[in-house]
């Protein structure tokens, strides 16, 4: 599946969007997923991710916007649960249009010519429900809704684009969840062979 750069980078930004709620994070030894930070949790944590994606044009921030910041991550999030394709598109369609999409050609920060869908002196929270939403709409258009997932591993619920090609990713990170999962089972297959 071939993805343009910026709809990737909006991909990616939705992804660490997602991750940064508290549900999305595996609990810590002992403690019950309610009790996980949020990785948004104040004005700070916002303008930090605003500054880690290299999001352009952002002005002084206030708690009005890190509410409407969570309020679109929690759409992209139902984005991500469903897997019926009109469902997402509905999802998909009101979130772009409620951030008031204006597209244009943009050429910025070292970046080459790509297209902005959110408005000159949109919100934080319009510019990311525009563009991520754009790039959204891109995996609904194309057939590819099975590609938003959430890892399998029963401690972890972070987000992911599987951009694998047989689509056969099922985990977020191969290095952390999948390798422990499959140390984890090859250990009980020892132990049951042993016993």
């Amino acid at each position: 599946m071939l993805i343009p750069h910026d709809t990737r980078i909006a991909l990616d930004t939705v992804v660490e969007l997602l991750n940064t709620a508290p549900e999305s994070e595996p609990p810590a030894s002992g403690q019950p997923a309610a009790l996980q930070s949020d990785g948004l949790a104040d004005l700070a944590a916002l303008y930090d991710f605003a500054g880690r994606h290299r999001i352009s044009g952002v002005g002084e921030l206030d708690e009005k916007d890190l509410r409407a910041v969570r309020e679109v991550r929690t759409r992209f999030a139902e984005i991500f649960a469903t897997d019926d394709t009109k469902t997402a598109a509905a999802l998909v369609n009101a979130l772009v249009a409620a951030a008031g999409t204006t597209p244009q050609l943009s050429n910025h920060d070292g970046y080459d010519w790509h297209v902005h869908y959110f408005a000159p002196d949109a919100s934080i929270a319009d510019h990311f429900a525009a563009d991520c939403g754009m790039a959204l709409a891109f995996i609904v258009v194309t057939g590819e809704l099975e590609r938003l997932r959430r890892c399998e591993a029963p401690d972890c619920r972070y987000a992911f684009v599987d951009l694998s090609r047989n689509r056969s990713r099922r985990y977020c990170s191969s290095r952390t969840c999948g390798n422990r999962l499959h140390v984890a089972a090859y250990r009980a297959r020892r132990k049951e062979a042993a016993g």
